[in-house]
Formats: structure tokens, C-alpha cells, sequence
């Protein structure tokens, strides 16, 4: 029994997301906390390897998620042009992304902690992406046009939304990125597989 209580609190320990390690609080605070953290690229061997890895979950009030997540959205708005960013690409496996939402007025940005595709259409979109961790690097690929996004805020707080269009494009890249899949990568397994296009319909209210 002391076995089995044992065992149930270890899975509650890994389902609640792990303490951040002194190598991941070192790369958190490293120079000063209110600058973007640096891009890791993947021309860089030890960097590379971090993009490959797969990421794991986080506790949304634990301080250093506070400011990892600070400064990721820093790091995004120095590239000027990026509308998305994974905690991978700044050199941290946890499972937190920055979206620009361009499915709400204004396009604000928008993160979201341990997020969890629950369901996805089979209409697909094709359309250009590139990334900020690949120099040079643009394709066209194809993604779910609708998802059912599950995720966490930094108050602990679970949501569940629908979101369309070119905003679920980008959620589905940064969470490609959260399993360690770069679409350099990616677009080797597309190229394996076969597309039609479908036409869909839309009712006119007179």
C-alpha cells in the first residue's frame, strides 16, 4: 500500500509539471531578467540539440515561469517580424508558447502554459512558414484550419478554446516545437505523404 501511495504521488509530481533544474533557473536569470532571452539556432550543434529535445510541463506559479515567460515575449518582439515563439527556441524545454493572435481584434499576443491539442479538423490549410530558430528557411505546409486547444495561465487557471485560421497555424508550429519537431524536418514526412484539394460550401442567408 506504502508502495502504491508512493507510485500515485510521483505521477501527481509529474502531472503538476517539475521543479526547473539549476541549469534551466541559471539560463532564466542569465543577465538581466526585464532583456529577451537569445534565440537558439539550429546551424549551432549544442543549440540544435535543446531544439530536438522534447519539453515538459511547468508549474504556472512558480516565479521563475513568470519571468521565462516575460522574456520569451521580449525575445519575440526583437525579431520585429516573428508572430510566434516556443520556450525550446530560448533554450528551456517547457511547455510554453507565444502566439500572435490574429483571430482577435487588436492581434495581441498571447501565451499559453502545458498547451494541449484535444482535437483538430481534418479541412487542412496550406500556407507559408518560417522560423525564428532556422535561418533562410520558408515552405509551404499543412495544417489543421480548426483546433480545440486545452492550456494553463500563470495563475493555475485551465482553458479550453476554439481557434481558427492562420492563429492555428502558428499554435501548431510552436507546439511542433514542444515535441522537438522542426519543419525542416517536418517537410521531409509532408513530402511522403498525399493531399486533394476539397471544395466546401457556405450557406447564404438572404
Amino acid at each position: 500500500m506504502k508502495r502504491l501511495s508512493i507510485f500515485y504521488l510521483f505521477l501527481g509530481f509529474l502531472a503538476y509539471g517539475q521543479q526547473y533544474t539549476k541549469s534551466e533557473k541559471s539560463r532564466i536569470m542569465e543577465g538581466e531578467i526585464t532583456t529577451p532571452l537569445p534565440i537558439f539556432q539550429k546551424e549551432d550543434s549544442l543549440q540544435h540539440k535543446v531544439l530536438l529535445a522534447k519539453s515538459i510541463k511547468v508549474k504556472p506559479r512558480n516565479r521563475y515561469t513568470k519571468i521565462l515567460v516575460n522574456r520569451m515575449k521580449l525575445a519575440l518582439l526583437s525579431t520585429k517580424s516573428g508572430v510566434g515563439i516556443a520556450a525550446p527556441q530560448v533554450g528551456i524545454n517547457r511547455n510554453i508558447i507565444w502566439v500572435q493572435r490574429f483571430d482577435l481584434p487588436q492581434k495581441p499576443l498571447h501565451y499559453f502554459l502545458n498547451p494541449v491539442i484535444t482535437w483538430k479538423s481534418e479541412i487542412l490549410n496550406l500556407g507559408p512558414e518560417g522560423d525564428l530558430s532556422i535561418a533562410d528557411f520558408r515552405d509551404q505546409f499543412y495544417r489543421s484550419k480548426v483546433i480545440q486547444l486545452k492550456y494553463e495561465d500563470l495563475n493555475g487557471k485551465k482553458h479550453i478554446e476554439i481557434i481558427e485560421g492562420f492563429t492555428a497555424v502558428i499554435v501548431q508550429h510552436e507546439i511542433d516545437h514542444l515535441f522537438g519537431i522542426l519543419i525542416s524536418d517536418k517537410i521531409k514526412e509532408q513530402k511522403n505523404k498525399n493531399f486533394q484539394s476539397v471544395q466546401t460550401y457556405q450557406e447564404v442567408v438572404k
